[in-house]
């Protein structure tokens, strides 16, 4: 959430920031709910005031047997009522701003490239050489079903779909990768794993900026309870409404859960295979650091996601996002793009974002720089350290063979038992 005080010292800056993200300017809207508010509280304070003085009033009154008490005590009460209708008024108020400001987006850097969507994205490097095949490459759909381990039929009858069956050496083949995103991230680069509660309050995802805006990609339960759409709705709430040390910051974590997303606008797109599905498996990152540190961490972040998919050797390349394409609470978003020989394309396996104070905002998560008795918001940061299911179907495809068999990168043959090749059962 943007702070209404900087939007009314920055009116024109927060418009401008807006039009760069493809929105209607809110500024003039945003003063006025404010300036409304303001003057309702000034109202209000004046009539405690008065309340206060004529209560004075009244004792003072009582004792000199004056007969002016009667009409103080009606004065009292006649304010004791308005209050009661302005008290409510002012929530009303108060709510009106807090929703308008929660569907803002948050203003990107000024080194984000400013576009309209993805085709304005900018490619900041590439890395390993794309893989050279005899054969005519397959998507990872028929090589997963050829070899008896991708069932998606089935998995309809379950479920409906956008969702898969994973059988045998391909489901070891999702655990493998978790497992190995995971020693990575915790044994080499310094997160901290957790297990967190894959169900979550309105609160939470209101915290980390899912709601309200985007009520129609959650799945909600019958109890009012939200499945988590990443990892990084209850990683970043674990901070919420606290005060840091900064001597803890920065703070690192790293969880592989299952996430649910509904795909709400994603209809005819991708529904084939496993590359967009209801329910997924992701390693997340995420990051709580201090304002001076956050980009650093950014940076830090995202080649912590690059170094998943060098290990795996994989081809791939790293993309700053343009100003209409990046997420509703990043400043800055970095996505890594796997290459698939079978599509014949780059696709989105890992996105990493800075936030600065946005979420922090909304989750009231703070922090008290040393020597300083004033607190200040963390940064928060978040990102995919990779999404599994999207390194399975890159793996497939990337290390396939002429026969059908597919070959275990070597950085994951200890987390498959030493086996180097998924083949057909026989």
């Amino acid at each position: 959430m943007l702070d209404i005080k900087w939007i009314r010292e920055n009116p024109q800056a927060l418009d401008a920031a807006l039009a760069k993200r493809g929105a209607e300017p809110a500024s003039a809207r945003l003063i006025e709910l404010d300036e409304k508010r303001r003057r309702h509280i000034a109202t209000l304070q004046e009539a405690q005031e008065r309340r206060n003085a004529a209560s004075k009033e009244i004792g003072k009154a009582m004792g000199a047997k004056d007969h002016a008490t009667d009409r103080l005590k009606a004065e009292v009460a006649e304010i004791k009522l308005f209050l009661t209708s302005a008290e409510e008024e002012e929530r009303q108020l108060d709510r009106a701003l807090s929703d308008a400001l929660s569907v803002l987006p948050n203003i990107p850097l000024a080194d984000v490239p400013v576009g309209e969507d993805e085709s304005a994205n900018v490619e900041t490097r590439r890395i390993g050489d794309l893989k050279n095949f005899a054969f005519e490459p397959k998507e990872h759909f028929e090589i997963g079903e050829k070899l008896g381990y991708m069932d998606f039929e089935r998995a309809a009858k379950l479920s409906g779909s956008r969702f898969t069956v994973l059988k045998s050496q391909l489901a070891r083949l999702e655990r493998a990768l978790g497992q190995f995103m995971l020693d990575l991230h915790t044994m080499e680069h310094g997160y901290t794993e957790v297990s967190p509660p894959l169900l979550v309050n309105d609160e939470v995802l209101y915290g980390t900026g899912q709601l309200p805006k985007f009520t129609d990609d959650l799945f909600q339960t019958t109890d009012g309870r939200y499945l988590i759409p990443t990892a990084e709705v209850p990683l970043t709430n674990l901070v919420r409404e606290e005060i840091l040390d900064i001597r803890d910051l920065p703070i690192r974590m790293t969880a592989l859960t299952a996430c649910f997303r509904s795909e709400a606008g994603s209809a005819g797109r991708d529904t084939r295979g496993m590359l967009r599905q209801h329910q997924f498996m992701k390693v997340e990152l995420v990051s709580i650091t201090d304002a001076e540190h956050s980009i650093e961490e950014h940076e830090r972040m995202t080649s912590c996601a690059e170094e998943v998919l060098k290990r795996l050797d994989l081809s791939f390349r790293t993309m700053t996002l343009c100003t209409g394409d990046m997420g509703f609470g990043a400043q800055k978003t970095y996505d890594l793009e796997v290459w698939l020989p079978g599509q014949k394309a780059y696709r989105e396996i890992s996105s990493c974002s800075v936030c600065g104070d946005f979420q922090a905002r909304r989750m009231n998560a703070r922090y008290r720089p040393e020597g300083e008795k004033s607190t200040r918001f963390v940064h928060t940061l978040n990102g995919s350290g990779t999404a599994v299911g999207r390194a399975l179907i890159a793996v497939v495809e990337n290390y396939q063979n002429e026969d059908g068999s597919v070959t275990v990168p070597e950085a994951l043959v200890p987390y498959m038992g030493g086996l180097k090749r998924i083949e057909k059962a026989t």
